[in-house]
């Protein structure tokens, strides 16, 4: 049977971040030594970007990301160009893998003055995507979320925001005006990316927050009113969908637990139009949470793992879609990895190899399964 084409999320699609090539690494470090100017750099980097678009169009996806190949982590590099965001030295996270654990401290970010969207962040970063390629190009930014889950209360200065009501209000409205920007440009498919409604379906990630003073059973709803608030000025033509993951650092992730916490709010107070969820291995729970998933809405299930370089069967990939088609229907369906294969500068630990064929897996098996990608 084939299914008819939908719009964004495509039936084969990418979550957005592709692995560093050595040559844009070895710019990158130049330029932290000040060895090259940032304009140089960004020759490269254009160069970098020209090749993995043209890396996905061979592949025959529809929506083209620019690799995140100007960032150096896939929220920092977005949030701290807003006013009033300060990044300083990181807390510690335990991160576990397959084969041991890492720790990992990104930077924190905290709230020092009022939030305000200043000048356009990814702008020039689109038109120039968009000068390259021939299909959808997507942009990718981190979910508003991300300015407040990691520090809580603590990380936004009181004497700034009293009323941390005001706080989400400012953020959304930083939001709206960064995605206005965008869709004057010509932008029609935005992905969010959120690790945060993913953590709230650990039960130690919850309890972190409970014990910080948050409700993890009120912090969906209270995310998913300020997600809407940040779009609520978009136009009809662009789709926007959210990603959720569960942390991706060198192949390593940070929390467990399958979306049952939060799939009430996640599939029908959210205002978007699609879910990238991760569904790559036992950690992401069973599928019974997609019965929440209302009609008109896409959810992309990521089968297919960033973090092993092991090839995952058709046949594997085919059952385990059989699987959650008990749950809702197929033709709301849609595949790919199941989260970046780089989502920091630093890379998953698979090799250029297994990207290509991990790519080249979901393009296949969506053209069998739905008749066109």
């Amino acid at each position: 049977m084939t299914y008819a084409p939908i719009a964004a999320p495509f039936r084969a699609d990418h979550v957005g971040s592709f692995l560093r090539p050595k040559f844009l690494l070895e710019a990158r470090e130049r330029f932290q030594k000040g060895e090259i100017t940032r304009a140089k750099l960004r020759e490269v980097e254009d160069r970098a970007i020209r090749d993995i678009v043209k890396f996905q169009e061979d592949l025959g996806l529809q929506g083209i990301t620019d690799g995140e190949f100007r960032r150096a982590y896939f929220h920092i590099d977005f949030l701290e160009q807003l006013d009033g965001v300060k990044t300083e030295g990181g807390i510690t996270v335990r991160f576990h893998k397959a084969d041991g654990e890492v720790d990992f401290a990104p930077p924190v970010m905290k709230i020092v003055g009022k939030v305000r969207h200043v000048r356009s962040i990814q702008g020039e970063d689109f038109d120039f995507l968009k000068s390259v390629t021939t299909r959808t190009p997507k942009v990718t930014i981190p979910s508003p979320t991300m300015l407040h889950f990691r520090g809580g209360r603590a990380a936004v200065d009181a004497n700034v925001y009293p009323d941390l009501e005001e706080f989400f209000a400012d953020v959304a409205a930083a939001y709206r005006a960064e995605i206005r920007s965008l869709a004057a440009r010509g932008l029609t498919y935005l992905q969010l990316d959120d690790t945060n409604l993913a953590y709230l379906c650990d039960s130690k990630m919850r309890e972190m927050a409970r014990a910080r003073g948050d409700d993890p059973n009120e912090l969906p709803r209270r995310y998913a009113r300020l997600i809407n608030a940040a779009l609520a000025d978009r136009p009809a033509g662009l789709r926007v969908c959210i990603h959720l993951c569960r942390g991706n650092f060198k192949s390593a992730w940070a929390a467990e637990g399958g979306y049952e916490p939060v799939a009430e709010v996640l599939f029908n107070e959210l205002n978007v139009d699609g879910y990238f969820l991760e569904y790559d291995d036992a950690r992401s729970g069973d599928f019974a949470p997609l019965r929440f998933v209302p009609k008109g809405k896409i959810v992309v299930l990521g089968l297919v793992t960033t973090k092993l370089s092991r090839l995952e069967s058709k046949d594997e990939i085919k059952r385990r879609i059989d699987e959650a088609a008990k749950f809702m229907p197929l033709e709301q369906m849609a595949l790919s990895p199941q989260c970046g294969f780089s989502s920091t500068v630093h890379g998953n630990e698979i090799d250029v190899e297994a990207q290509a064929a991990k790519l080249r897996l979901v393009v296949d098996v969506a053209r069998e399964v739905w008749g066109g990608i």
